[in-house]
């Protein structure tokens, strides 16, 4: 990676609105997905392939939809699931619901301790919980 380059993690959401071709979201997803790929390295973690792979029969085809040429595949830090796991009990104390799980937060605190960018349509978790963070994030 030069020093232009910049290294963005991309959350779920963005990847599914493009491989599912989202009525709604695929052409924000595309085209953002298309600019931080100009702009340096995309991320996921084995977050992002776990929500992916719901939506796929084999592991084959998820491996064809998350294109190792296009996505960068990186491991989960330890100091990120610790991160992720406060966030998470900081959640809770403010009064977040039992039923959601760690996977944005997990995906937030990789971005936060590497220090990615996060390309997500789903900023405002990430904002509350992790404010230095860079947000590529619809308007």
């Amino acid at each position: 990676m030069t020093t232009a380059e910049i290294a963005t993690l991309v959350d779920s959401n963005v990847v599914l609105d493009v491989v599912r071709a989202d009525p709604v979201w695929s052409v924000w997803s595309e085209r953002a997905l298309a600019r931080a790929v100009d702009e340096g390295p995309v991320v996921i973690n084995p977050v992002v392939y776990a929500e992916v792979a719901a939506s796929y029969e084999t592991a084959e085809q998820v491996d064809t939809a998350l294109d190792a040429a296009v996505l960068v595949r990186s491991e989960l830090p330890w100091p990120a699931a610790f991160l992720a796991g406060r966030c998470h009990v900081e959640y809770r104390r403010r009064g977040g619901a039992r039923t959601r799980t760690l996977p944005d937060f997990l995906i937030g605190a990789h971005a936060a301790v590497l220090g990615l960018r996060l390309l997500t349509r789903d900023a405002s978790r990430y904002r509350s919980y992790f404010p230095k963070l860079e947000i590529i994030a619809p308007q």
